[in-house]
């Protein structure tokens, strides 16, 4: 392939970063969402979900792209 740094067509080394990012925004926007309105048990599960999300998000917004 000429020309290519390694990356596929198309795809931004900064994509994941960005992923990352709006993961973590819409973890707090649905955990915000349920703390006023929802059953108990909702606001639980999405809790727990927003906290995985919010990892997970962390992760992807912080790897390291020094290789």
């Amino acid at each position: 392939m000429m020309g290519t740094s390694g990356n596929r067509h198309g795809e931004h080394p900064q994509r994941t970063p960005a992923y990352g990012v709006v993961m973590i925004i819409v973890a707090l926007a649905a955990a915000i969402t349920v703390s006023y309105v929802g059953p108990v048990w909702l606001r639980f599960t999405v809790y727990i979900a927003a906290v995985v999300t919010i990892a997970v998000g962390f992760v992807f917004t912080l790897r390291d792209y020094s290789t």
